[in-house]
């Protein structure tokens, strides 16, 4: 007849505590291992708390400067047209006061992250197109919220779709300085041009179109490494408040719109297509 020793009734607690301490090792070795903390970091910040003070550029002049002050830059002999982009900050636009000044295009913001929507985006949307302009739609990126692939699908349900009707521009990305924290939003520079490619191959397949992103140089370089990836593919409008479109990012040969100031007539922003109008419809029409 077998005897159970003193003791042997709790071997199965034992082990099971055993196992449970096993567990917890390999998730704390997991947590740990280079590359685990960067694929959730910067996924659980709260929703943008001003986002109406979030537009494309309020964080350029704030860290680069707005050059005010400075007068428009001339015109070159290249041909150019005119543009403007706004948000709510501008509430309503006075559209055919632009367009009597010359203005042919316009960007409006949308949307950022997963939780707002520009309250002004029907007024200076269909306003802009129905003066005349070629108008298109930008995402405020804040890509420690949610995932690329979120913001995009978000920014397509919330007025950043397109249509070849010939006065639609491709939607645009706006990557700049983090309004609410860490300037590079948490994440390391592969992260963060993870993060652009999940949102661009997301729009892309909602659309039918490759969008533009606005970036500036100084940016580009201090949070991607100065990346090479979209240059080939993603057409780039870049802000520079000066005299001169300046030094480009890294991957990008020539830019597509120039942001080149923030005090301009009427709504602030301005900006300048590089190239005749014709080429600016070819891009509406893509």
């Amino acid at each position: 007849m077998s005897v159970l020793r003193s003791g042997s009734p709790h071997r199965p607690a034992r082990s099971l505590a055993t196992v449970a301490g096993a567990l917890l090792a390999v998730l704390a070795l997991l947590l740990g291992l280079p590359g685990t903390a960067g694929a959730t970091a910067g996924r659980h910040a709260p929703e943008p708390s001003h986002p109406g003070q979030d537009w494309a550029g309020s964080q350029i002049a704030r860290h680069e400067g707005s050059a005010a002050g400075l007068a428009p830059p001339a015109s070159s002999l290249a041909a150019s047209v005119e543009g403007v982009d706004v948000s709510s900050h501008n509430g309503s636009v006075a559209w055919s006061t632009l367009w009597n000044s010359g203005v042919r295009f316009a960007y409006v913001k949308a949307t950022e992250s997963t939780s707002y929507t520009n309250p002004s985006f029907a007024q200076q949307y269909n306003g802009s197109y129905n003066v005349g302009m070629i108008r298109g739609a930008y995402h405020f990126a804040t890509p420690d919220t949610s995932s690329g692939a979120a913001q995009a699908t978000y920014f397509v349900n919330h007025g950043g779709g397109w249509s070849r009707d010939g006065r639609t521009l491709p939607g645009a990305l706006d990557m700049e300085y983090n309004p609410y924290g860490a300037t590079c939003y948490g994440l390391s520079a592969a992260g963060l041009v993870n993060w652009m490619k999940d949102w661009f191959a997301t729009y892309k397949a909602r659309t039918g179109r490759d969008a533009v992103i606005y970036t500036s140089t100084s940016w580009w370089k201090q949070c991607t490494g100065n990346s090479t990836a979209f240059g080939a593919v993603n057409p780039l409008w870049v802000p520079r408040y000066g005299s001169s479109v300046g030094e480009l990012p890294a991957g990008w040969g020539f830019h597509t719109v120039w942001q080149y100031t923030s005090t301009g007539p009427t709504v602030g922003d301005h900006n300048r297509f590089n190239g005749a109008m014709d080429r600016l419809r070819a891009l509406a029409n893509g």
